[in-house]
């Protein structure tokens, strides 16, 4: 059940991204209407601007470790709370027992011919 919290761990981590880029976008937003305007406050501009790329900054890195984190995933790599790993060694393990079993059984008729008057 460990997976379960990782899982939400992640989304947790997700949704507090969307609402980040939600923030970041209403910074965006004030700072092109205070443009607009023929007098526009300087300091305002300058604390959104500086609240825009601060949360741009937060969900770059976010998302950066996000991807990092699924790039492990899909490789295969040993992670903290998923079993893909373990779940492909498994296959991979039951692929060569078929491929053994393969071989074998051809090993066993060649000689059978070979023991065959």
């Amino acid at each position: 059940m460990a997976g379960y919290g990782v899982a939400n761990e992640r989304l947790r981590v997700l949704e507090e991204l969307e609402r980040e880029i939600g923030a970041s976008l209403q910074s965006a937003g004030t700072v092109i209407l205070e443009l607009s305007k023929e007098k526009a406050g300087e300091r305002l501009l300058e604390r959104q601007a500086a609240q825009f790329s601060a949360a741009i900054q937060k969900v770059e890195s976010e998302l950066s470790a996000q991807i990092r984190y699924l790039t492990q995933v899909a490789t295969g790599q040993p992670h903290e709370g998923s079993s893909y790993s373990a779940r492909k060694a498994c296959q991979m393990a039951l692929n060569r027992v078929d491929y053994a079993r393969l071989k074998l059984g051809e090993l066993a008729r060649a000689c059978e011919q070979m023991l065959e008057p």
